[in-house]
C-alpha cells in the first residue's frame, strides 16, 4: 500500500495508542497496571480511537495489541468494586460505549491482526474476537470468567463466540471458570497462531512480531480485496442466504473494475508470480 509515511495521532500516557505507519494502524491498550481492563476513560478513548481508525484512507490493516504484560483482562473489576460505577445503567452504558469500537472493526472494510500474548479474560475475549486474525504466544491464556463476579458476558461475547468456536463449545467456556491454554485456543479455532520462544520474556515482542508481519502481507498484496473478503463473511448473519449471494456478486464485480484487479488478473494470466504469505510457526 502506498501511504505517505506516518502518523501519531495519541501521547504516551493515553489510554488507547494510534499510529499510523505506512497503511498499517498500530492500536494499542494503554493501561498496562491494570492488564489494560476498560474504565471510562479506556472505553471512550477505545472508541474514538477505533472509528477513527477504520475511517481513514491512509489506513489498509490494522493491528491490536495490549501494552505490558497482558492483552485484555476485560472490565476493570476493582474499579467498579471500589465505587467507579454508581450501578447497573452505568455498565451499560459503558458497554454500550465499547461496543461502538467492537462494531467499528467488525462492520469495517479494513482486515484486523491481533497480537494477543500474555491473558485475554472476560470483556478482553470479545475485543480479540473482533480482529480477524488472532496470534498469541505459547504462554497465553484466554478464557470467559464473567460468571465468576456473577455478571454474564459483554462486548460481543455471547454475539460472537459460538461463530467462532461453535455453540457446545462456546456453552463450556462461559460455563466453566476456564481459560483455555494457547494450544487449546488453537485446537478450538479461536486463534489463528501460537508462537514461541526460548526465552519467556520474548514472547510479547515475537507475538507482536509476528502479527505485524500478517498485517504487512496485507498491505503488500490485495489488501482492498482482504478487507470486502473480511466484509461478506462478518456482514453474512445479517442478511437472507438470497440477498448474501447478491451481495457477493456485486462485490466481486466492483472490485473486478479496480485498477488493481485488473493488474492482478493480467499477472496471474501471465503466470507471473504474486507474493505469498510468510511462513507461520503454528497455523489453525
Amino acid at each position: 500500500m502506498d501511504t505517505a509515511g506516518s502518523a501519531a495521532a495519541s501521547g504516551p500516557s493515553d489510554p488507547v495508542l494510534l499510529r499510523v505507519d505506512d497503511g498499517l494502524a498500530r492500536i494499542t491498550l494503554n493501561r498496562p497496571e491494570r492488564l489494560n481492563a476498560f474504565d471510562p476513560d479506556l472505553a471512550h478513548a477505545w472508541a474514538e480511537v477505533t472509528t477513527e481508525a477504520t475511517s481513514r484512507d491512509d489506513v489498509g490493516a490494522i493491528m491490536l495489541e495490549g501494552a505490558g504484560g497482558s492483552f485484555c483482562a476485560g472490565g476493570d473489576v476493582q474499579a467498579m468494586a471500589a465505587g467507579g460505577v454508581a450501578g447497573g445503567a452505568d455498565i451499560s452504558r459503558l458497554a454500550e460505549v465499547i461496543n461502538r469500537g467492537i462494531r467499528a472493526l467488525t462492520e469495517s472494510s479494513v482486515p484486523v491482526v491481533a497480537a494477543a500474548h500474555g491473558t485475554t479474560a472476560g470483556g478482553g475475549l470479545g475485543i480479540l474476537m473482533t480482529s480477524d486474525y488472532a496470534v498469541v504466544g505459547a504462554d497465553s491464556r484466554i478464557g470467559s470468567l464473567y460468571a465468576n463476579i456473577g455478571l454474564t458476558p459483554d462486548l460481543s461475547v455471547s454475539a460472537q463466540l459460538a461463530r467462532a468456536v461453535g455453540e457446545r463449545r462456546a456453552l463450556q467456556l462461559v460455563l466453566q471458570a476456564r481459560l483455555l491454554s494457547a494450544t487449546e485456543a488453537l485446537e478450538w479455532g479461536l486463534v489463528a497462531e501460537v508462537v514461541s520462544a526460548e526465552d519467556p520474556g520474548e514472547i510479547a515482542a515475537r507475538v507482536k512480531a509476528r502479527a505485524e508481519e500478517v498485517a504487512r502481507f496485507w498491505l503488500a498484496g490485495a489488501y482492498r480485496a482482504y478487507g470486502e473478503a473480511k466484509r461478506l463473511i462478518r456482514s453474512q448473519p445479517s442478511r437472507s442466504f438470497a440477498d448474501h449471494l447478491s451481495e457477493e456478486a456485486r462485490t466481486i464485480g466492483a472490485m473486478f473494475d479496480t485498477t488493481d484487479a485488473q493488474a492482478r488478473i493480467a499477472a496471474f494470466a501471465a503466470g507471473t508470480r504474486r507474493p505469498s504469505a510468510p511462513e507461520s510457526q503454528e497455523k489453525a
